[in-house]
């Protein structure tokens, strides 16, 4: 069969076009320029319509309209997306009932841009500056490129959903694997310590009590002993001894695994009762020790031997870097609506950031006697709580912070 040359030339046109999912704008493009050229007419633009509005996607001339959002209340094109029928329109000072047309255009043809589920989600529109009408060979052209724009709209948005999905994918496996390894680091560390704890409690069995009978042996000898320099070189023997002790006691304290007893703990109560009790102790002598508590009852879960000795060793600390008559401050301040914060802040001496990053860490402390685990145990215990233990210190002093969880309010029987 013969083709007449408008065929021709519309085959050519629509052979030429090349889709490509990152380049719609593009494509568009020329699918405006080729209407307005096969048809002779002054302007094509396809639009995309989406909840009374529409928007220029794609236009055969420099519009400054581009991607603005425009009401389709009372224009044609918003009779040809509620009929979803082609339009034509010969002149519209004739036709006012079909809808307004832009400023300086007469002419007007519309057609719908129909998907393969049959959803119409725009317009291919020409407009004409001067009256004229369009035969079934043009009504047909422009049909035959909404059907090319439509599907590549259709294809785009699918595209870009799958874009999104592969994004939350990709989201949601990085989550999971990170909460894998969390757990897998976590149970690590857990089998880790519990070898250690073996370790150090079979450790700390062997040398504890050779170290009792040393010890025993040393305590017999300045009985003994009347003259002055064998008193001194046992007393420093015995110290060392104690001091042994209690760095066996702190290992085998820190290598167990932390098993609480968990009971509901009123905070401002717990701590006041603590602080009462922390003023006779001989490093608190000569210092104010100052409590700011919350308005509200602040409840947690909490072991409460294990958190006094988290607060003690706090405290401890803070009075020993504080001046004499200058105040130690604990406050509780809540982080709602999960966490409470209680912080024990003393007015000392600043610690440099190098010495601060290491505060913590098992065996460093900065005390000529300390051993190194005062902290780590703490860290330890806090953590255990499901908490976080965060040290601060400036110009101003240092302020040591443990983060824990609030305890949820259990629904009552009546709710």
């Amino acid at each position: 069969m013969d083709l007449t040359l408008q065929e021709q030339r519309i085959l050519e046109s629509l052979s030429t076009l090349s889709y490509r999912t990152d380049d719609l704008t593009g494509y568009l493009k020329e699918i405006t320029l080729n209407v307005s050229r096969l048809l002779q007419i002054d302007w094509s633009t396809v639009t995309l319509c989406q909840n009374g509005f529409e928007r220029v996607l794609a236009s055969s001339i420099d519009f400054e309209g581009m991607d603005q959002l425009f009401s389709l209340h009372g224009s044609v094109t918003n009779t040809v997306v509620t009929t979803g029928r082609t339009l034509t329109v010969e002149d519209v000072r004739q036709n006012l009932e079909t809808g307004e047309v832009p400023d300086g255009y007469l002419c007007y043809l519309g057609v719908p841009l129909r998907t393969a589920r049959g959803e119409t989600i725009g317009t291919i529109c020409s407009f004409h500056r001067q009256p004229r009408q369009f035969d079934d060979s043009e009504i047909r052209t422009a049909e035959l490129f909404a059907e090319r724009a439509a599907t590549a709209i259709d294809n785009y948005r699918l595209y870009q959903l799958q874009l999104q999905f592969n994004d939350r994918l990709e989201t949601e496996v990085a989550l999971r694997t990170a909460e894998l390894k969390a757990a897998q680091t976590q149970l690590m560390e857990q089998e880790r310590l519990a070898a250690i704890g073996e370790f150090a409690a079979m450790i700390v069995h062997e040398i504890r009590n050779p170290l009792t009978t040393m010890t025993m042996g040393l305590k017999y000898a300045q009985k003994q002993l009347q003259h002055d320099f064998s008193q001194e070189r046992l007393a420093l023997s015995v110290n060392e001894a104690h001091r042994l002790e209690r760095l066996l006691s702190e290992l085998l304290t820190y290598a167990k695994p932390q098993t609480l007893r968990l009971e509901v703990l009123e905070l401002n109560t717990w701590l006041q009762t603590l602080l009462s009790s922390m003023s006779k102790l001989p490093e608190a002598q000569g210092r104010r020790i100052n409590f700011t508590g919350t308005s509200d009852k602040v409840k947690i879960l909490g072991d409460r031997d294990k958190l006094k000795q988290v607060m003690i060793n706090l405290l401890r600390n803070a009075c020993e870097a504080s001046p004499i008559a200058e105040a130690v401050n604990c406050e509780i301040e809540c982080l709602k609506p999960a966490f409470v914060c209680v912080q024990v802040c003393n007015q000392g001496e600043v610690i440099p950031p190098e010495v601060l990053s290491k505060l913590g860490q098992p065996f460093f402390s900065t005390k000529a006697e300390g051993t190194g685990l005062g902290l780590a145990i703490v860290n330890r215990i806090v953590k255990a709580h499901k908490g976080q233990l965060l040290i601060q210190s400036d110009d101003s002093g240092t302020c040591v912070a443990v983060q824990l969880p609030i305890m949820r309010a259990q629904p009552s029987s009546n709710d």
